[in-house]
């Protein structure tokens, strides 16, 4: 994955079953019916390049092939939780794959269970288009900074906890104008109608690049 160097291969695979302590009954049976196979692909840390990092000590790829075309974010955030680490998922079926991964943090309390602060997610790609790829420079921060960095459209952020405090914002508004354009068509009174598409544009003004920070 991402031609990284030998010196990073894993290629173990993990038993879908290694999970079943974080999942219940419907989560078990979803990575049984949705999954052929996880594998641990590669992974960057000081062993394999001789990178340190203070946030991100480690990242991990994974690879999971699927049985379907489906999107499998419920089923991730289980496997990103289990794992300390940070985790870059190459999600395949057939002839297609999208990428994702989650910035995170270990629980305070709980050493054995991370905290999910962002997901970052591609949309499906063909196999041979490339359009993601892993620089080895400078220390495990920049890697993994300069990896989400490409999954979004982003000039202002100066570091990874900007671009998410970035994309949170940005996520609220579009829901928020996804349920203003709900009410709209439900709406029958015409002065409450004009209020609410008052409150759309604006909505839409700051999604602008150069409203938006």
């Amino acid at each position: 994955m991402f031609n990284l160097p030998k010196s990073t291969v894993v290629k173990k695979v993990i038993p879908k079953n290694a999970f079943d302590v974080y999942t219940n009954t419907k989560q078990k049976k979803a990575f049984a019916d949705k999954i052929v196979r996880i594998t641990w692909s590669n992974k960057l840390s000081q062993d394999t390049i001789n990178l340190t990092g203070k946030d991100v000590t480690e990242i991990q790829f994974f690879e999971i092939e699927l049985k379907e075309k489906v999107n499998i974010k419920d089923l991730l955030v289980i496997i990103d939780k289990a794992i300390p680490y940070h985790i870059i998922f190459k999600v395949k079926f057939d002839n297609e794959y999208y990428l994702s991964t989650s910035a995170k943090h270990i629980h305070p309390t709980n050493d054995d269970i991370a905290v999910i602060d962002y997901t970052f997610s591609s949309e499906w790609m063909n196999e041979c288009e490339e359009l993601f790829f892993i620089e080895l420079k400078n220390n495990l921060d920049w890697i993994y900074k300069n990896f989400c960095f490409q999954f979004v459209n982003s000039n202002e952020a100066k570091n990874l906890q900007e671009l998410i405090h970035q994309e949170k914002k940005l996520h609220q508004i579009k829901k928020e104008i996804e349920k203003i354009k709900s009410e709209i068509s439900r709406c029958k009174q015409f002065n409450k109608k004009v209020e609410l598409n008052i409150s759309l544009k604006k909505l839409e003004n700051i999604l602008k690049p150069k409203n938006f920070d």
